[in-house]
């Protein structure tokens, strides 16, 4: 007779952006599909999406107090011992309330909390999107039972390279099955070209400009544009085929209505437009240490998408880029399928399944 398992408690530490939130919340879902019953907690602040997005997907949220960390060691570190203990203090409250199994992080300030109060308690994972770790995942890979990265070469030690985890929502797609019902979901034409615009949970500056100077050629050429400008971004009056939004809830439909991206190239955006085999213009953060363009490098090598800097980005390199490809359906076509064959559809389950066996031994 079969053992019933024991109750499995998850702690996940992925807060802040999105980039940081969707991966978490992919494992999550991973993980209780392969354990039904598992009880999986999600560590978090009140600064940015985390308070809206964890629950909405039906997760458990603790809030600890915030810790923004600096891109690189400094002095900065040394100005946060009260913050810190304070975090480190509220985290293993949480992981005693909940009898944490484990704790998974995914970078970002709620995650050096979640790594400092685990340590020698409960077993640490840590998942590294970015090509190039950064500061919380390179603390954490020091004292982690199991490093995993989006890709190869991170420079965390022992890294397992798993991909990105992705809601099933993405890597289930079937772009052409849904075009008709997304583009009516957004406004959008039935037919011709769709450009979908989006820079991050946040927005993007630079893309919202180059946009605003392009969007009157791009109209002309009947190329509609569905634009994700950020909660504070700008972006131009609604018109025909021109529907701006603050931030897209439906990411899926967006991506169905689409027929190329213009953004960013944070890893969960590179990781998503490629799952759905969608042709991109990448534009990389110019701040940080040059992940973003690292990200997307293995994509534009293989022919899935082009790169531009973000301080030659305009309105005429965006009519430049976009309106040749987008009348081309043989070369959409192409790219996309070279974008596809970049992704990972599987990573949720297979950082659940390595998780799981972790705890088993």
């Amino acid at each position: 007779m079969t053992q019933p398992q024991p109750p499995l408690s998850v702690v996940i530490a992925g807060g802040g952006s999105a980039g940081h939130i969707e991966p978490a919340l992919a494992f999550a879902d991973a993980v209780r599909r392969l354990r039904p019953g598992a009880e999986v907690t999600a560590l978090g602040t009140e600064r940015g999406l985390d308070t809206r997005l964890i629950p909405a997907r039906g997760y458990r949220l603790e809030l600890i107090p915030p810790v923004p960390l600096p891109r690189r060691p400094s002095g900065d570190l040394l100005r946060l011992p009260g913050r810190v203990r304070t975090a480190i203090g509220r985290v293993r409250e949480v992981l005693t309330e909940v009898d944490a199994d484990v704790v998974v992080g995914f970078g970002g300030y709620v995650a050096l909390p979640a790594y400092l109060g685990a340590r020698g308690r409960v077993p640490i994972v840590v998942h590294e999107a970015n090509a190039r770790a950064g500061l919380a995942n390179r603390v954490g890979s020091r004292f982690a039972a199991l490093v995993a990265t989006a890709v190869a070469g991170s420079g965390l030690p022992d890294e397992r390279v798993v991909g990105m985890p992705l809601r099933r929502a993405i890597t289930g797609l079937d772009r052409a099955a849904l075009r008709a019902r997304a583009r009516a979901h957004f406004g959008l034409p039935p037919t011709g070209p769709v450009l979908l615009v989006f820079g991050g949970s946040q927005g993007a500056r630079t893309l919202n400009t180059a946009l605003a100077a392009a969007l009157p050629g791009l109209l002309h050429a009947e190329v509609a544009v569905l634009h994700a400008h950020g909660r504070t971004g700008t972006s131009a009056a609604p018109a025909p085929g021109y529907v701006p939004l603050p931030y897209i809830e439906r990411m899926d439909l967006a991506y169905a209505a689409a027929d190329a991206v213009l953004g960013r190239c944070g890893m969960t955006t590179v990781a998503e437009v490629t799952a759905v085999g969608l042709p991109a213009v990448y534009v990389p953060l110019p701040h940080g240490n040059g992940e973003q363009a690292l990200n997307a490098q293995p994509v534009v090598a293989a022919g899935g998408g082009t790169l531009v800097p973000d301080d030659e980005l305009t309105g005429e390199r965006v009519l430049a880029e976009l309106l040749p490809l987008l009348a081309d359906p043989r070369r959409l076509a192409a790219m996309g399928t070279a974008a596809r064959a970049c992704g990972h559809g599987d990573a949720d389950e297979r950082l659940a399944r390595l998780v799981l066996e972790m705890i088993a031994r």
